[in-house]
């Protein structure tokens, strides 16, 4: 979506108000699985003091897998926007978006700062125990009946612990 910015430019004080629906296309991280609307964005571009501000916020209602035992969950990904739009790049800062004449295109920043806030890892819930390592069962559901695996250096204790203490 482009959005003309002609009306604010010039003056200082002024702002545009925006709502949007994003597109999902170039929106795929490994661990979401899918999105069950599409992002939706709320917000405003003003001028502050001549320079071009944007600030809102973006919503996304996302289906995700677990990082740790591999779930599928609904996760709910709120993102506060705020960028500044400059006339020309100047290089310096690559968080600077630039004005294309009068307009801006509103789908390429919030996918920017979409992408940029995403998390690193996806987890059903913060204290998730993840799958046991020898049998595979999600820890979260209960424990496994796996024997807990002791350190290899101390095999030689553990013989003279499995013995009877008669000496048989």
């Amino acid at each position: 979506m482009r959005l003309n910015l002609r009306e604010i430019i010039e003056i200082p004080g002024a702002s545009l108000p925006f709502e949007c629906e994003l597109e999902t296309d170039g929106l795929s991280f490994p661990s979401v699985v899918g999105y069950s609307a599409a992002p939706r964005a709320v917000g405003r571009v003003f001028n502050e003091a001549g320079v071009l501000r944007l600030e809102g916020t973006l919503t996304a209602d996302m289906v995700c897998v677990c990082d740790r035992c591999g779930a599928e969950f609904e996760s709910v990904k709120e993102t506060v926007l705020d960028a500044v739009i400059v006339e020309e790049d100047t290089g310096v800062n690559p968080e600077l978006f630039i004005l294309d004449g009068d307009e801006i295109d509103l789908d390429e920043i919030l996918s920017t700062l979409f992408i940029l806030d995403m998390e690193t890892k996806f987890l059903c819930r913060e204290d998730c125990k993840g799958l046991c390592d020898r049998c595979g069962k999600n820890l979260n559901l209960g424990p496994c009946g796996c024997r807990k695996q002791l350190d290899p250096r101390f095999a030689v204790l553990e013989q003279l612990l499995d013995k009877d203490p008669n000496g048989e």
